[in-house]
């Protein structure tokens, strides 16, 4: 059984205890993370969210029963203790740790709680199988990276806020219970009691609201949001995320890459100590086809794509010859160095190269001697072949592969395929932030599936005004005012400049296959909305979770988010979703459907 504090006060968290105070009495309180018992003299290492600091029971000083009680001390036991700050003298020194050159003398403590034995060690970088972690998620969060992970993001969310304040930025909050608009993710839906067969949707984002507070005059928004999307989880995707959201009046782009430049220069300076030169650079959505193969293109090194549909078209390989004459294209990346690889490692990257959709992936190693080695040479006269390998810059030890089908599947593919080479090749440092504008988006993109246009960011963002009438005759042609922030492989944020006249909204959803009834129905407040004075405005969100991880180094976002869902959305620790009392679903007129086995 714990005890209370009985009169005991924290004066310190434990590293906040120093060499300055030796002598001083102080009282620190914390878990018990390891303990040694010497016999005469128990050592335990205490440990608070500040980290660790080394606190000594001595049977000679302390009273006989509270030693006794000393002994029964372990893992994880809550402890208050109060006593003189001593040195701990240069043999018993730890230099891994802050408070490695002094330890408490213990004169009074009390064990605040027991603590059963833990299904894993609560320690940094533990190898625990992830399941069991996020099952006991309260244990694991006492881990100090996982601790100094949350830190970590507490500190972005306080300077973001300090920033934007400054830059005359207002906090709003915006519904949670919002209308279903199916443009998009599939929403989560909540029934509603009082209204039976009517639902609310949880919100993937605040964009239509931070647009009417733009109407209603608030000028500059912001909202650190919680958003949710019901949709298939991936390691950096979570049902519910969190975003940096805002708006702005009376804005270019311009305006807007101005100040999130400034926002990231301050995060990274203050958080990491890392210095972002500015202006960051800017990339059309084409440009990062034709040269990384992603619209997130990770920079931190070349392995770019070269074209050589031109030269190819005539050669006597039928894959090449009729990927140029359908439409497609043919493209290679060159892996430097990389022509010692043994043949199963080449082919392994073509079956990589087949997850994203090639059929097959060719390749040539140019030889020391300047000759070269490939199974499709002999479809290609040496001219041709001298030609190719001069695009492509290949020299003696190089690696090409090549990719032939169509545009979107090359890219996909080679896009891919340059990701794999450098982390095979370990390209990329972690330390290194290479960040970067995406501009230029195309404003549409044609769904098979729906045999229809779809916004590729949504349905409100403006086209750019030399394209607008193109809107009529070639939709796909039109860029869009839209622009992504890129770190290192990885979308931190998108927004775009958003249509503020309500003839081009109403256009845009023709576009998109509404009648003007379909587009008043869902989105007519919206519309409305547009009739009484709308200033230009535009804006941008960042996914929060993603940049704190990028950050902090961590795998997943799971290891920056408290207590996250795991792949198949659901949460281990509280078995979140669960089934509920058939009394509730009466209320909400809901009858569930039985599944077929």
């Amino acid at each position: 059984m714990g005890e209370s504090m009985k009169g005991l006060t924290r004066s310190h968290r434990c590293t906040e205890v120093t060499e300055a105070m030796i002598g001083q009495t102080v009282t620190v309180m914390g878990w018990v993370q390891k303990r040694r018992d010497l016999g005469k003299l128990i050592f335990v290492d205490l440990r608070d969210r500040s980290g660790i600091l080394q606190v000594v029971f001595d049977s000679q000083t302390l009273p006989k029963d509270l030693f006794i009680k000393a002994e029964s001390i372990r893992s994880e036991y809550v402890l208050a203790v109060c006593g003189k700050v001593a040195s701990r003298g240069p043999e018993g020194i730890n230099p891994n740790r802050i408070t490695g050159t002094i330890e408490i003398h213990v004169e009074e403590f009390r064990i605040l709680s027991e603590a059963e034995t833990p299904p894993f060690e609560v320690m940094e970088n533990s190898g625990v199988k992830d399941d069991l972690r996020l099952k006991y998620r309260y244990l694991d969060l006492r881990r100090p990276d996982l601790q100094k992970n949350l830190m970590t993001r507490h500190q972005v969310t306080a300077l973001t806020r300090e920033f934007l304040n400054q830059e005359g930025f207002l906090e709003i909050e915006t519904p949670m219970l919002t209308k279903s608009t199916p443009e998009g993710a599939r929403d989560y839906l909540v029934p509603s009691r009082i209204h039976p067969g009517h639902f609310y949707a949880l919100p993937q984002s605040p964009q239509l609201f931070k647009q009417l507070l733009m109407v209603s005059g608030f000028d500059r928004y912001y909202q650190i949001v919680k958003c949710f999307r019901d949709e298939d989880l991936r390691a950096d995707r979570q049902p519910e995320f969190t975003q940096i959201d805002m708006e702005l009046s009376f804005v270019e782009i311009e305006d807007i890459m101005d100040i999130n430049e400034r926002l990231l220069y301050k995060l990274f300076k203050e958080v990491m100590g890392v210095e972002i030169s500015l202006p960051i650079p800017r990339m059309t959505y084409q440009e990062a086809m034709d040269r990384f193969g992603s619209d997130k293109p990770d920079v931190r090194f070349g392995m770019e794509l070269v074209d050589i549909s031109e030269i190819v078209k005539e050669s006597e390989f039928g894959v090449f010859k009729n990927a140029v004459k359908n439409g497609g294209s043919v493209r290679g990346i060159n892996g430097k160095g990389c022509g010692n690889f043994p043949r199963r490692q080449i082919d392994s990257l073509g079956d990589f190269a087949k997850d994203f959709g090639a059929k097959g992936l060719a390749w040539l190693v140019v030889e020391e001697d300047g000759s070269y080695r490939s199974p499709i040479a002999k479809f290609f006269s040496e001219d041709m072949l001298a030609q190719v390998v001069d695009a492509m810059k290949g020299e003696p030890g190089d690696l090409l592969l090549f990719c032939a089908d169509e545009k979107d599947i090359v890219y996909d593919v080679l896009g891919n395929l340059r990701l794999e080479l450098a982390k095979r090749l370990e390209l990329t440092k972690q330390d290194e932030y290479q960040f970067l504008w995406v501009t230029e988006f195309p404003l549409l993109e044609w769904s098979k599936e729906q045999e229809r246009y779809v916004a590729k960011h949504h349905p409100f963002t403006m086209p750019m005004e030399e394209d607008l009438s193109l809107l009529d005759t070639e939709p796909h042609k039109v860029r869009a005012k839209a622009y992504d922030m890129v770190l290192n492989g990885v979308e931190i944020g998108g927004g775009s400049i958003r249509i503020h006249q309500r003839d081009i909204q109403e256009k845009m959803f023709k576009v998109l296959g509404f009648t003007k009834e379909e587009a008043y129905k869902r989105f007519g407040f919206l519309l409305n909305a547009f009739q009484y004075g709308t200033p230009p405005h535009g804006g941008l969100a960042y996914g929060l979770d993603r940049i704190v991880m990028l950050m902090t180094g961590a795998e997943s976002i799971r290891d920056v988010i408290a207590f996250p869902k795991v792949k198949d959305a659901t949460c281990l620790m509280t078995e979140a979703p669960g089934t509920v009392e058939g009394k509730q679903l009466k209320e909400l007129h809901i009858a569930p459907v039985a599944q077929e086995e």
